[in-house]
């Protein structure tokens, strides 16, 4: 009866395809998160998924490995073809599929490694668990895993931890790991997200390389569009659970059909012209008005010529920040110059783009500026008061007007307390407000300028979405009436969607307050719709500097024009 069953599913299942979900839904105590899913994965194929959060993305990804939670109630089938038979992953039991047949890479490769054990003991554990191997050939194994994911040094990578690393590096290990058993199916679960945009074209271009010589079918999962643009065959477009589009690359990318999925396009900033504002999702599945205005020529010209007739708010004279690394008793320390003669001047009313790749110095400079981190020479001249010179005290009157927005809105939000007390704190702290009435109010008015209802108030961080939670990390920033903020990779973890709404807000804010901008990111694409300056950092240095738009016209340094050539576009 088994054995007929399988026929009949062979039968009716398409030979090229390896993978098939069917009908798949996921509930969570009664309420559906995951409706009907249906599609396929071809041999050699590479399948991109897209999507919000919360789209069901990764849902999906951990049904076909079988790591769903044990609250997880599932209905439908996902069928596999595994050697000379067709199983059906959601009932199978025996192990030799999941995580050998079929790989994994996960998103944070930081969390997903073990950060006490070697990066070879980690591969080898995988490599036990799967194959037969002596010691001695599962060692030459990895070697070879480490020089097919293109790492430098395999002797030397095989015995170092994660944290000594760089994220890249990381990533590679991962998808060694996940490759070390030949699978036939690799799901990868944004793997590029946190990377540089040249770390990420090279893992982009090694999965399509792995895709090639290993004849090795990939489901990509991202929710950046022009990633899933540049390594995808076939896409889905994933929303609320629902897949409400699928095709080919060149179907979904240039004749989308759903609007859902062209607000979804249309949300990325454009490299050609640059919008006055983002379009989002809602002006599409809302069918408000999608026409696009564009600032022109003239209109930015204008605009900037009254920015720098003024005097600099904010300069920076020879900064300089280094750290004396001890690596062992008897060896000599290290020192890092993780900000080198820095020179530039901020304008009242701008939007100073800082770019760079990780390590380049581009945090370490904001925090720097903030007094997070003492100067070792050079000034910070805001009014012409040199910040490196004031007491303590004198720095906390300061910092009223020198505010920071952090990348991980949930990491730097007390979890223990509300929004109304996350926005209480500073005007305590510094005395705004006359009592508790006027600084509720302040509250208030706060939310109503980030756009979020006076009802989160007394909510606590996890109850909000990512983009709330940015939200929320905007209103206490604003809270102190700044007049700078540092905005540091402050939209690299948001969705497209998202990420276009608080853009819009950050401008809208800027306008509003008179406020002006260090806006870092490594996000070229969003960094040059903000900017109207940029600095391109390498390794503590200024490699160049200079208007937005002429830097990506006419890069004057190959290393600019790397970074440019790197961003993912959809062709």
């Amino acid at each position: 009866m088994k054995g007929t069953f399988f026929m009949s599913i062979f039968d009716i299942m398409n030979q090229d395809n390896l993978i098939e979900i069917k009908n798949l839904s996921i509930s969570f105590k009664g309420v559906k998160v995951l409706h009907n899913l249906d599609f396929s994965v071809k041999r050699g194929e590479i399948l991109g998924v897209v999507g919000e959060s919360g789209s069901g993305k990764s849902l999906t990804s951990l049904a076909i490995m079988g790591l769903l939670p044990s609250t997880a109630k599932t209905q439908g089938e996902i069928f596999y073809k595994h050697e000379d038979k067709i199983v059906d992953l959601l009932t199978y039991k025996n192990n030799d599929i999941k995580g050998k047949a079929i790989g994994m890479i996960f998103q944070e490769p930081m969390t997903s490694l073990n950060p006490s054990t070697t990066c070879g003991k980690q591969i080898l554990e995988s490599i036990h668990l799967h194959q037969s191997l002596s010691a001695t050939e599962a060692k030459k194994k990895v070697i070879s895993l480490l020089k097919q994911v293109k790492l430098p040094d395999p002797e030397r990578i095989y015995n170092a931890y994660p944290h000594e690393l760089s994220g890249g590096q990381k990533q590679r290990i991962l998808i060694a790991i996940a490759i070390s058993s030949s699978p036939q199916l690799l799901i990868a679960d944004e793997p590029t997200t946190a990377l540089d945009v040249t770390v990420q074209k090279s893992i982009l271009e090694l999965l399509k390389d792995l895709n090639k010589e290993m004849g090795m079918s990939i489901i990509f999962i991202s929710h950046d569009l022009g990633v899933i643009a540049e390594i995808s065959n076939r896409v889905l477009v994933m929303y609320k659970g629902d897949i409400v589009e699928k095709g080919t690359s060149s179907q979904i990318f240039h004749d989308p059909k759903q609007p859902y999925t062209q607000g979804l396009l249309a949300c990325r900033p454009n490299m050609k012209y640059r919008a006055k504002k983002l379009l989002t999702i809602s002006d599409y599945t809302q069918h408000k008005n999608t026409q696009v205005e564009i600032e022109t020529a003239d209109e930015r010209n204008k605009r900037l010529s009254l920015i720098y007739d003024k005097k600099p708010i904010l300069i920076v004279n020879n900064l300089n920040k280094y750290f004396h690394i001890h690596k062992g008793f008897w060896e000599k320390k290290k020192t890092v110059k993780a900000v080198n003669h820095i020179n530039f001047a901020l304008y009242e009313g701008e939007t100073l783009g800082l770019v760079g790749e990780s390590g380049s110095g581009k945090t370490t400079l904001s925090r720097t500026l903030l007094l997070l981190e003492k100067p070792d020479a050079g000034e910070i001249l805001y009014h012409n008061t040199d910040l490196a010179s004031l007491s303590n005290h004198q720095i906390r009157e300061i910092r009223k007007d020198i505010q920071i927005i952090f990348q991980d809105p949930y990491a730097s939000l007390n979890p223990r307390y509300t929004t109304r007390q996350i926005l209480l704190e500073p005007m305590k702290i510094h005395g705004i407000g006359k009592n508790k009435a006027e600084r509720n109010q302040m509250v208030k008015d706060l939310l109503d300028q980030v756009n979020l209802p006076q009802t989160a108030m007394d909510k606590y961080p996890h109850e909000f979405s990512g983009g709330q939670r940015q939200r929320i990390g905007i209103a206490r920033a604003i809270a102190l009436n700044p007049k700078i903020i540092i905005c540091d990779e402050s939209v690299s973890a948001l969705d497209v969607s998202v990420q276009a709404t608080i853009l819009n807000l950050l401008n809208d804010l800027k306008k509003e307050l008179k406020l002006t901008y260090l806006f870092i990111s490594h996000d070229l694409s969003v960094v040059k719709y903000m900017s109207d300056r940029l600095i391109i950092l390498q390794n503590g240095e200024i490699m160049e500097t200079g208007d937005t738009d002429s830097i990506y016209l006419n890069p004057s340094t190959n290393y600019t024009k790397d970074l440019i050539d790197a961003i993912p576009t959809i062709q």
